[in-house]
């Protein structure tokens, strides 16, 4: 430990100074006493006073054995002293000794023979209570086994910061033994550590050495002497050490290893930073691939080295098979790799053939009920291999030549865990280790759990996203008039497009229906709403137009039936234009109901918004509607169009709209050409509401 050199003399003490009382001598209080070869008293210390009573005036010259020895002990003491002075050695013990007031007292005596120049022979004596030394023999005793055996690391230094001495836990702590600290400078003694974090420490020492400010738990992280031990945590204190007239002796250091205290610490910290990341990124949207692609991305690389999503094949049709034990047919979603599987190395080589043995995403996979993440879903429970073993690759892999690619790449610790939301099983989130040392544990599995709960939601809701969208979609496609029968004058074209968030869709329409006496009529609606209630209302509202489109009516007639209609469809509101073209009187007759202008471009013209009267929308009930007729000739045409076209968040609808005119202006095309084209320009940051366009143009004289 390094006690030995506790007791060197202090350089930075001067040579007879003057010492305050409180040593561990005067607390003993030993007392001095010199007797000549016969036994007489001839010195007599104050402390002899003090220990025996007698003064030195009444002790001088006595002889010892008379003064302080009962009868009883006289001839064991007499052939005591006859043997130091005889050169036989010194004698120590313990032994009772007579006081002046005649009570006798147990002494611990040292007694040691001197010779002086002349040759004369004499008897040292010192002497001090017994129960005083037994007390501080004890006291030093506790004090020294405390610090052998304290878990806190403890160090003594010097004034001039040179070690005196370590306890054991400070040698395991810093992984260095105690003569590599004894009698060395600190900056000397703590090579593992950086130059500038040596200086640190120096200072803080000195510091605490000139103004006696102990320096408590200052926490630290770094190095030690043993590399292999990584860096520890540790809360210093120092302070300094004061003789009893207060002047500074060195330091007393301690060091508390809080290593595992701060990995826990750290790792709680940083599960709950990734539990809040998951919060954030993932569900962003409601597409099921990103959605995987965003939790596969958060557990990369701070859980797994390698992250695959899968999805069961019967969740994507709308049910889940109760679980069994039978194989599990999943589409991958996605993988996320550490790294991304950038660069060249060994590392890099490992997370890339770990990734090639995962089921590329979009595919189809089989599992057969002895591989773990079939057994996963089957079960709903997470299954872990903390170590994996070379026979355990077949049961992770889906086929040898992934298994071997696992192999290859060094796979040590695998965990999957189930998909989980609304009681249903949708699918496995799967978690390799490869370049991350360590093994999924317990907590790994938790945080996995966690995870994993929290993005099934979010995929369970994209799951009813993209069915909702596709049944939506379908609807309002088998709605919507197919190619159109040739008109009488007239040639068009036209589209529909969807929005991109499936609770927008629904709502709009067009269509092209020939009448008697080559005439025609265009429609354009918008049903406010979304979703199967506004693709359903559209339908009920296009066959209604329809049936009264056959009736030859006029547009305001026709718009007022149909606002009847939707007054009885469940608080149904819709916007709709309504236009009937005679080619035999090159006149179209048209009516507005609460929606945006048709846009009329004539050969050699500016296109222009034509002047309608807007009418109320549809379902309001009890407006009039009017007709208003435009001439046509050939080469004139009409856009039709719903607000989907040219409505934003951020963007008037007047200036929407002279955009509109102003491309309309710009490119004369075909009418294919130009739905595409409005369509591409007018929509490309803009997908929140669904479009229905269509573009008629009159023909020339054949």
């Amino acid at each position: 430990m390094g006690t030995t050199d506790a007791f060197r003399p202090d350089p930075g003490r001067a040579r007879g100074t003057p010492y305050a009382p409180g040593s561990l001598l005067d607390v003993l209080s030993v007392a001095a006493v010199v007797l000549d070869q016969d036994g007489r008293i001839v010195l007599w210390s104050p402390q002899a006073e003090e220990l025996f009573g007698w003064t030195a005036a009444e002790a001088l010259g006595r002889y010892a054995a008379q003064l302080l020895v009962d009868e009883e002990n006289l001839d064991e003491v007499l052939r005591l002293f006859a043997k130091v002075v005889g050169g036989g050695g010194s004698w120590a013990g313990v032994f009772p000794a007579r006081h002046k007031d005649g009570t006798t007292r147990l002494l611990e005596f040292r007694n040691m023979r001197l010779e002086d120049k002349d040759g004369r022979v004499y008897a040292l004596g010192m002497a001090t209570d017994q129960e005083i030394l037994r007390d501080v023999e004890r006291d030093l005793a506790l004090s020294l086994r405390l610090v052998a055996q304290s878990p806190i690391g403890l160090a003594i230094l010097d004034t001039g910061l040179r070690y005196v001495m370590v306890n054991p836990a400070l040698e395991r702590i810093h992984g260095l033994p105690a003569r590599a600290y004894v009698g060395r400078h600190v900056r000397e003694a703590l090579p593992f550590l950086p130059d500038r974090e040596v200086e640190a420490v120096e200072r803080a020492m000195r510091r605490v050495l000139a103004t006696g400010v102990p320096l408590v738990d200052h926490f630290t992280v770094g190095p030690t002497a043993d590399a292999a031990a990584g860096e520890r945590a540790r809360l210093v204190s120092c302070y300094r050490l004061e003789d009893p007239a207060g002047r500074p002796m060195g330091l007393a250091t301690s060091d508390v290893d809080i290593t595992d205290r701060h990995r826990t610490a750290t790792e709680a910290r940083r599960r709950l930073a990734l539990i809040a990341d998951a919060s954030v990124l993932i569900g962003t949207t409601l597409d099921l691939d990103q959605t995987a692609r965003e939790l596969a991305g958060v557990v990369v690389p701070d859980l797994a080295d390698v992250a695959a999503v899968d999805i069961l094949d019967t969740a994507l049709h709308g049910h889940v098979t109760p679980p069994d034990e039978r194989a599990a047919v999943f589409r991958a979603l996605a993988v996320a790799s550490a790294g991304g599987g950038d660069g060249e190395g060994p590392v890099t080589d490992a997370i890339t053939d770990a990734v090639r043995a995962a089921d590329p995403p979009g595919e189809i996979a089989k599992y057969d009920p002895d591989r773990l993440v079939a057994r996963c879903v089957n079960t709903a429970r997470p299954v872990r291999l903390s170590r994996v073993a070379p026979g355990d690759l077949s049961r992770i892999a889906r086929d040898a030549p992934s298994a071997e690619l696992l192999g290859r790449a060094g796979l040590h610790s695998y965990l999957v865990v189930p998909l989980i939301a609304r009681g249903e099983v949708l699918g496995a989130l799967d978690l390799k280790r490869i370049t991350n040392p360590e093994p999924f544990g317990e907590d790994d599995v938790v945080l996995a759990g966690e995870l994993a709960a929290r993005a099934a939601v979010c995929i369970d809701n994209a799951r009813w996203y993209q069915r909702e969208r596709a049944t939506v979609l379908t609807l309002q496609r088998n709605l919507l008039p197919q190619r159109p029968q040739n008109l009488v004058g007239l040639e068009v074209a036209y589209r529909y497009q969807p929005a991109g968030v499936a609770v927008q869709v629904g709502g709009d329409w067009f269509d092209v229906i020939p009448q008697e006496g080559d005439r025609s009529a265009l429609v354009v609606g918008d049903v406010m709403g979304s979703g199967i209630n506004a693709a359903a209302a559209m339908g009920q509202l296009r066959t209604a137009a329809r049936t009264l489109s056959g009736l030859g009516l006029d547009p305001g007639r026709v718009l007022h039936h149909l606002d009847r209609t939707a007054s009885g469809l469940d608080q149904t509101i819709a916007t709709c234009v309504y236009a009937v073209y005679d080619h035999q009187e090159a006149c179209c007759r048209v009516a507005n109901a609460g929606h945006l202008p048709p846009v009329l471009m004539r050969p050699g013209l500016r296109p222009v918004l034509l002047d309608l009267p807007t009418g109320a929308p549809l379902g309001v009930g009890g407006v009039p509607f009017e007709s208003v007729g435009v001439e046509l000739a050939p080469g004139d045409q009409l856009v039709l169009y719903t607000d989907g076209l040219v409505e934003t968040r951020d963007e008037a609808i007047d200036t929407r709209l002279a955009v509109l005119v102003d491309l309309l202006d710009r490119h004369r095309l075909d009418l294919e050409a130009m739905c595409d084209l409005l369509l591409t320009e007018l929509r490309e940051d803009n997908d929140q509401d669904d479009v229905a366009l269509l573009i008629a143009r009159v023909r020339g004289s054949s």
